[in-house]
């Protein structure tokens, strides 16, 4: 039984994605706390699908994805921002084709002949591709995102739950919400060498809006979320070790399925209690 445990972890690459999925547990436990809360879930959809092209350029010039990724989203969030001052069309309809058109453009990218073997890894991850320096890269990525959320967590509080009373303390709710989105770019980059460009959301939005469903108080919130995430990669490690299937998508899908336990679970104890389920 204790072999069944440690002998995936016994190889250099295994424990290198190891230490993949706890950083992105940590950044999409904490930060997806304030996404799921404050709203920004599509947003956070938006900038991972809207860098696709960076990644696609950068895989075919052969320069390392966090550069592509992060001149892909500096991209995407300027054609978001056009798009949304589109007022004829609508803010989200508008967002929608920036965004739609974004990822297509990668798509017609990846089609080119000098596409490199192996691409799809942009789509759906390769946690297990992990080298040294992605680490160091994404876990110094990973405590500025922590740092800026220690820094500006009364502003987050404010800004989330009382933004009206925000505007009377000095705090802008606009600046608070940029800088959310700021920090979702950087998770984004952390995590989409693991989960990929279509499954990058699932870590930033499923741990903490299963957390919630199972507490509602701020600071369980996000030690239920970062457990709930690092409990899925590592299941989703064993399971593609042992399975021979796909890391990422097996991550995703303990995320998705995590959620949908505490959902249920939420929902069974309102019926015993004699109420409705709670919304969300």
């Amino acid at each position: 039984m204790l072999d069944a445990l440690t002998d995936p972890f016994s190889q250099a690459l295994m424990q290198r994605a190891l230490a993949e999925v706890l950083l992105l547990a940590l950044v999409g436990g904490t930060l997806g706390c304030w996404i799921v809360l404050g709203g920004f879930s599509y947003g956070a959809e938006s900038l991972a699908h809207g860098m696709f092209p960076g990644l696609v350029l950068a895989a075919l010039a052969g320069v390392p994805l966090l550069l592509g990724g992060a001149a892909g989203i500096l991209v995407a969030a300027l054609a978001i921002a056009l798009a949304g001052r589109i007022e004829r069309i609508g803010r989200d309809n508008a967002v929608a084709v920036a965004v739609t058109t974004l990822f297509g453009l990668g798509a017609l990218l990846a089609l080119s002949p000098a596409t490199p073997v192996g691409l799809q890894s942009l789509l759906f991850g390769d946690v297990l591709g992990s080298s040294t320096a992605d680490l160091l890269a994404a876990a110094a990525l990973v405590a500025v995102v922590l740092a800026a959320l220690w820094a500006a967590h009364w502003r987050l509080l404010a800004s989330v739950f009382d933004r009206a009373g925000a505007r009377a303390l000095g705090v802008p709710p606009l600046a608070v919400d940029a800088l959310v989105l700021a920090l979702v770019a950087l998770a984004v980059l952390v995590a989409v060498q693991g989960l990929g460009n279509l499954l990058v959301v699932a870590v930033l939005v499923a741990p903490a809006a299963a957390a919630r469903r199972l507490t509602h108080r701020l600071a369980p919130m996000m030690a239920l979320a970062v457990l709930l995430g690092a409990a899925a990669g590592i299941g989703g490690l064993y399971l593609s070790y042992y399975a021979r299937v796909a890391a990422g998508a097996s991550i995703a899908g303990l995320l998705v399925g995590g959620y949908a336990l505490a959902r249920l679970a939420t929902a069974a104890s309102s019926i015993r209690k004699g109420g409705a389920a709670p919304a969300g």
